[in-house]
């Protein structure tokens, strides 16, 4: 999309015309080539799943996205506006100060592997410290969306309860809640599911099920082919960096054009089957 085009789309009052946006994305880490030219849209309300094999660059993207790490070179969009950087008069690009970038991921949810929940909070207050210390809301109204969002997930009953109570997936459970109450235009899932033992994986992908059924918009990386199957409107596969193939569910799975999609999906399918 053009910045022409983007220019137009924000200022006609339709909305944006992408909840997120990379553009030409690309990072190293040392000679290590991690993302070689990533672009995609994110329309708002849909569902996007990453697949890819390990070292593929999911993480990594989703980590850029987010402002945890910053690209190379490339730009990314939240709703329409370019996230960490001011375009200059001469097109160059002047990062941020660090207050304009915090301000800028409060836009963006992220659910990572390993939960990363206070241990010396209650589980309401897990979900509460952000809206109290970011936006500074007032302990009652905290408390009213935190326990709103502890419904959502399933856990209202779990709210005066610590994290080292909580199995596996109740701590995911609260990570989700905690990073929907703060309202998001896009939730990032960064393998919601790999840290949790077999049997706790479907209570979480139940929740993220809703979530995407509720017109959330979320891009999720992800190893569980049935969610990708079921609940996604876009597909992209990376490998070694770079996106190989992207199309909606029933294409990709029923019909990959690229041999390299064919053998993933034939192995990864195979191991859930097996």
């Amino acid at each position: 999309m053009s910045e022409s085009m983007t220019s137009a789309s924000a200022s006609s009052g339709t909305g944006p015309a992408t909840a997120a946006r990379v553009v030409e994305g690309h990072k190293s880490f040392g000679p290590l080539q991690v993302l070689k030219g990533v672009s995609f849209e994110v329309p708002p309300g849909s569902v996007v799943c990453l697949i890819g094999p390990s070292g593929s660059g999911k993480s990594t993207l989703l980590r850029c996205m987010n402002l945890i790490e910053e690209l190379d070179s490339g730009r990314i969009y939240v709703n329409d506006r370019l996230m960490g950087y001011r375009e200059t008069a001469g097109g160059k690009l002047e990062r941020l100060d660090n207050r304009s970038i915090y301000a800028a991921r409060r836009q963006i949810g992220f659910v990572f592997q390993l939960f990363h929940l206070w241990p010396h909070k209650t589980v309401l207050g897990n979900v509460t410290e952000a809206l109290r210390v970011v936006k500074k809301l007032g302990r009652a109204e905290a408390d009213e969306l935190g326990l709103a969002m502890l419904r959502k997930v399933d856990l209202l009953d779990k709210r005066d309860d610590y994290p080292s109570t909580l199995s596996g997936g109740q701590q995911q459970r609260v990570a989700i809640a905690r990073a929907l109450a703060m309202e998001p235009t896009v939730l990032l899932f960064d393998e919601p599911t790999s840290a949790l033992d077999p049997e706790l994986i479907g209570e979480v992908i139940d929740v993220m099920k809703r979530l995407a059924a509720e017109g959330n918009t979320m891009v999720v990386a992800t190893h569980e082919m049935g969610f990708a199957r079921e609940a996604a409107d876009q597909m992209i596969f990376l490998d070694g960096g770079r996106i190989v193939e992207a199309g909606p569910p029933k294409q990709f799975f029923e019909a990959p054009q690229q041999a390299r999609t064919r053998t993933f999906l034939t192995r990864m399918l195979g191991e859930r089957k097996s």
